[in-house]
């Protein structure tokens, strides 16, 4: 059995929806498990530990689910064009992780949801693919061979899945295909890696 974690935070849902559509694509492949996190608030006053299970929604991620998962797709909602603070903040204290070399040769995506058109989709998510490259993951985008990226009037991008939330917290057609065509690719890369 292969397991991708599916890491995200959202403010207002939408990354939610996303993480939630990758997921459904990841375990649409035998074989694969997804499992679904969050990371808490940080606060800009005085740091504070969040229980890890919070009163609703995912649990909140822990350096060993990056130890465990065969697979990484982390999402983010687009703020000034980065990933948002309180990821940021769980990726920057995954150092552990790096030393030991948990993440190296494992496949990662990542996927954005932002307010505006030009809000900033592909350089946040330029800007989470920089520490993954860093922990020595491979890598996923989404391929032109995907009929949606070529359809989509709203998100979506090679870099990876992404929304356009403008006034509505749902998903388009090809939003949710793309969502679900980056979990399929990932559990499928995440298998191959796995029993090669």
């Amino acid at each position: 059995m292969s397991q991708i974690l599916v890491l995200y935070y959202s403010q207002h849902g939408a990354t939610k929806l996303m993480a939630q559509q990758i997921a459904r694509g990841v375990e649409s492949v035998d074989g694969s498990n997804a499992v679904l996190r969050t990371v808490p608030e940080i606060s800009s006053i005085c740091e504070q530990t969040a229980e890890s299970i919070p009163a609703s929604g995912s649990l909140y991620a822990s350096l060993d689910d990056l130890k465990q998962c065969d697979g990484l797709a982390l999402g983010s909602p687009s703020y000034f064009g980065n990933m948002a603070a309180p990821l940021k903040y769980f990726i920057d204290n995954s150092t552990a992780a790096w030393f030991n070399g948990s993440l190296t040769d494992k496949p990662a995506a990542v996927f954005t949801s932002a307010g505006s058109l030009h809000g900033g989709q592909e350089s946040t998510l330029l800007s989470m693919m920089i520490p993954l490259l860093h922990h020595g993951m491979i890598l996923l985008g989404i391929p032109s061979s995907e009929p949606a990226l070529n359809e989509t009037k709203t998100g979506g991008t090679p870099y990876g899945a992404s929304h356009l939330a403008h006034d509505r917290n749902t998903l388009s057609k090809e939003e949710k295909t793309l969502c679900f065509a980056l979990g399929v690719r990932l559990a499928t890369t995440a298998l191959k890696l796995k029993t090669s």
